[in-house]
């Protein structure tokens, strides 16, 4: 299974949406970066470097400008119409998840899925060390809990 689909799998399971928030809003951690890792079952730090580079590049190009517009539309806005304004916000919001699925697209191409068996704590630990900011240890262990 691609990345991409694993990914939204994932993220559908219970608790899963609500750690990884919690790691993005709380801890400046990146979404797509985290279920990379854990997808690619590895801790080699190499990888995990080249792989925080880029989603920090992207991230700062795509991911933070999409997302402060569309969390900005969630409030009225003096004479636009609600209807309109909502619908824009959903545009923004699908430009966003399109930007999260070209990211989680490169970073699948930077190395295939390694099977190395790295269990997720393992690798979210590593991960979250190469993204910098690191998240604490609960919150970690907490998406990785998640994962099963």
């Amino acid at each position: 299974m691609g990345l991409w689909d694993w990914s939204q799998a994932a993220y559908a399971q219970p608790g899963v949406a609500e750690a990884c928030l919690r790691l993005q809003d709380a801890h400046g951690q990146n979404i797509s970066f985290l279920l990379w890792s854990v997808w690619s079952e590895t801790d080699d730090r190499a990888l995990l470097a080249r792989g925080a580079e880029l989603a920090r590049r992207w991230e700062a190009l795509a991911l933070l400008p999409l997302r402060g517009v569309r969390r900005a539309l969630k409030a009225e806005a003096d004479g636009v119409p609600d209807v309109a304004r909502e619908a824009l916000r959903q545009d923004i919001k699908a430009a966003e998840l399109r930007a999260e699925r070209v990211l989680l697209e490169s970073l699948e191409a930077l190395g295939a899925r390694t099977h190395a068996g790295a269990p997720p704590l393992q690798v979210l630990t590593a991960a979250s060390a190469a993204w910098n900011p690191v998240a604490p240890d609960a919150a970690l262990a907490a998406l990785a809990a998640a994962f099963g």
